[in-house]
């Protein structure tokens, strides 16, 4: 296996380990021949290709660098070691402030030990997600040999072929309507990126601000990722109700973060409604089953989840994730209803454009205070 950059294997977490854990414990994909494979890799490389001037067109939105941003087709150990890299860059400046406070409490834990349980336990986890992804834009994607990505910094965009064909059949819908259908959606987020030059270093300055006021303690950090796994192991007592549903992101929250935590689900709450909007706009034209895809596979999205999956949604934060698809799909449809998709596409203009969390929820106050105001600066003598 290759390392995953040269000291991956010290400090808190035990990185090249959680990607070996991850790599054993992840579930078998559903069951296709050699030939089937290398067809299904084909067809999402070429769905991948034609959504990019499907999207490019009924958002209205011009991209300058979404050639230079690989399309990889993965396996979900393929995505296990993607996201480590991703998870590694990010989290960086919070685990260099957790190792710092080795020496205070619950520096016993900490130690190489320490970080080999936590490689484990986070290696679980991955495992987990690995199954349940069927696309993602890396925005953050560190290039490696295996693993690369754009040069200009625009990351790469991951389709994760076994899940795809798994929940196609699940479904039993159409298995080439549902392949692009996927890929509008992951196409979509290719273009915000890369259509809106400023979104990434925005993205990034709200996370590193919110990792730089995290004040938590170790132990206590790493006992939520131990309860992840405990609970994905099937830990927890039968009958025992969730202890207060906290998630890990939730666990690191400073009042200062609390804004910032604010204004970063509200920008994920457009990203992924918008990916949902177009998806779903697009999809008539170009996807003969859409509708079909569409409510067989939000009914799925909505129900069928065992009470471990309910209590790992809680604790890994998922199940805002789902909140994001629904509250941001809302926004972007009401706000393109009232003011055309010119006029939505007003909120890529700066950091100041992007809705807030309660505009999210009420997307008139949006429309008044970016349109409204600009318009009567406007016609102002």
């Amino acid at each position: 296996m290759t390392s995953i950059g040269g000291a991956a294997s010290s400090g808190m977490v035990d990185w090249n380990l959680a990607v070996a854990t991850a790599t054993r414990l992840v579930r078998p994909g559903p069951e296709v021949s050699r030939d089937e494979a290398r067809a299904i890799v084909a067809e999402l490389r070429r769905h991948a290709k034609s959504s990019e001037e499907h999207v490019r067109a009924y958002t209205r939105m011009a991209t300058e660098d979404a050639h230079d941003t690989p399309v990889l087709v993965v396996d979900r150990p393929g995505w296990v070691r993607a996201n480590v890299e991703g998870f590694r860059e990010i989290l960086r400046p919070l685990l260099d402030k957790m190792q710092e406070r080795r020496s205070g409490a619950g520096g016993a834990v900490l130690g190489a030990v320490g970080g080999k349980v936590t490689g484990v336990e986070l290696g679980m986890l991955l495992s987990f997600m690995s199954s349940r992804v069927l696309g993602q834009y890396e925005t953050f994607a560190p290039a490696s040999r295996d693993l690369p990505a754009s040069p200009t910094g625009g990351g790469r965009l991951l389709l994760v072929a076994p899940n795809i064909v798994h929940v196609e059949r699940e479904l039993d819908v159409d298995p080439h309507d549902f392949r692009l259908w996927v890929c509008l959606h992951e196409e979509t987020h290719r273009t915000q990126f890369t259509a809106v030059p400023w979104l990434r270093d925005h993205l990034e300055g709200e996370i590193q601000s919110f990792l730089a006021e995290t004040e938590v303690d170790p132990s206590t950090f790493l006992e939520r990722i131990r309860e992840a796994a405990q609970s994905l192991a099937g830990g927890r007592p039968e009958g025992e109700e969730d202890d207060g549903g906290r998630s890990l992101v939730e666990l690191v929250q400073s009042p200062a973060q609390r804004e910032i935590l604010a204004r970063l689900t509200a920008v994920m709450s457009l990203l992924e409604g918008h990916a949902d909007y177009v998806m779903d706009g697009v999809g008539p034209a170009v996807v003969p089953t859409v509708g079909e895809i569409r409510e067989k596979f939000r009914e799925r999205r909505q129900k069928g989840a065992s009470r471990l999956d309910l209590a790992l949604r809680k604790l890994l934060g998922l199940d805002a994730k789902l909140r994001q698809y629904r509250d941001g799909e809302r926004f972007v449809r009401a706000v393109v209803d009232q003011v055309g998709m010119d006029g939505f596409n007003r909120v890529w203009t700066s950091p100041n454009t992007l809705p807030t969390k309660a505009e999210i929820a009420k997307p008139a106050d949006w429309v008044a205070r970016v349109h409204n105001k600009a318009d009567g600066a406007h016609d102002a003598p």
